[in-house]
């Protein structure tokens, strides 16, 4: 028996991908699977034809599980790239897809699957992030920004979805061998000697997180490297009044705000 068996899982971006390897993960280990896309794809126990932008997407998604017994993993996968680093150069209709697919596709995906999960007693949501979630990725601003967005909006769930018997966690891949890679850039990679993590690396990482009981971290995935939840350092708390603060800098590194 898997640790999956019996579960219901959702997949968004599941038709290629980190999503097609990590539905394919999920059915290994025993669990049914809707994959959520704009495209359908090889695998998966349902389908839902999904603009993952679109609020008025999810309740389909949503009663997809539930038709094949409810709703207890969320991987929210979908997203994109603008490929554009010149901030001058981005136009509106670059900037609302990526916000729409990377951001809203997180939010609005979260918001439609926590109360069915929570009617189980429970579940577990993992979000795609990024490397560039986490660093500085100039090549793409834009991106970046919504990966970010991603890293912070589920660190600050979790306490409120812990009450609720729901993780959540994220997914921090470096460079991985997906169709938002172009043959060109992989072509240069290859050459130049950087290794590009194959899909299936991802999909084995959000099946630990699922499955691992954590909650609230950005685990980071490069190549040849076992994932790692990535180390946040606390801020250095107020000072109080006209009083000195005598403490060490690394005293004072661990404060929190």
């Amino acid at each position: 028996m898997g640790q999956l068996d019996g579960k219901v899982a959702v997949v968004t971006g599941g038709s290629s991908g980190i999503g097609l390897a990590t539905v394919r993960r999920f059915k290994a280990d025993g669990a049914s699977v809707v994959v959520a896309d704009l495209t359908e794809g090889p695998e998966g126990d349902a389908f839902v034809r999904t603009d993952v932008s679109r609020s008025e997407d999810w309740p389909a998604v949503v009663a997809a599980a539930e038709k094949l017994g409810g709703l207890d993993v969320a991987y929210l996968n979908a997203g994109v790239t603008t490929g554009e680093p010149d901030i001058t150069a981005l136009t509106d209709e670059q900037y609302r897809r990526i916000m729409g697919a990377n951001v809203d596709g997180v939010v609005f995906g979260a918001r439609a699957v926590v109360a069915p999960m929570a009617a189980r007693g429970g579940g577990a949501i993992v979000a795609t992030a990024s490397l560039a979630g986490l660093i500085a990725f100039p090549p793409d601003p834009v991106y970046t920004l919504t990966k970010h967005a991603v890293v912070g909006f589920v660190r600050s769930l979790a306490q409120q979805l812990e009450a609720k018997g729901i993780t959540i966690n994220a997914v921090c891949p470096g460079i991985v061998d997906t169709p938002l890679v172009g043959e060109p850039a992989k072509t240069a990679l290859s050459a130049a000697g950087f290794p590009i993590i194959p899909p299936e690396n991802i999909a084995d990482a959000v099946f630990a997180l699922v499955t691992g009981g954590v909650t609230g971290r950005a685990v980071v995935c490069q190549a040849g490297r076992d994932p790692v939840p990535y180390e946040f350092r606390d801020v250095p708390g107020p000072r109080t009044g006209q009083q000195r603060d005598f403490r060490t800098v690394d005293e004072r590194d661990r404060l929190m705000p």
